[in-house]
């Protein structure tokens, strides 16, 4: 999903700029819509966007741990935030409409 990216062609990090392997990884018109109803269930809940995917995540059947990448300590505290949220259905649906599973990309 698209985290810090406010723009449909490019993010705002150095990353976001230069990285074409993200890029093409991550800036479908899914994507968007992906974070654009995120960030609606985060707004009526209070909440901000990390919380609300890593609480998605952590309700999907079979994920008994997501992979957190934390570069900053608030990484860390949104990951500990997510385990209290639980996401009522109509949630999960909103979130999950426009949601499409990727293959493995780089890797072999």
């Amino acid at each position: 999903m698209v985290g810090t990216a406010r723009s449909r062609t490019t993010g705002e990090t150095v990353r976001a700029k230069t990285d074409e392997f993200s890029r093409r990884q991550y800036y479908s018109e899914t994507d968007f819509k992906d974070r654009d109803r995120i960030t609606e269930v985060a707004r009526n809940r209070g909440v901000n966007n990390a919380q609300i995917a890593l609480a998605w995540v952590l309700q999907q059947p079979g994920v008994t741990a997501p992979i957190v990448g934390a570069s900053k300590q608030g990484h860390l505290d949104d990951a500990v935030a997510a385990l209290s949220i639980k996401l009522h259905d109509t949630e999960v649906d909103l979130v999950t409409e426009f949601y499409r599973p990727r293959a493995v990309m780089g890797h072999s």
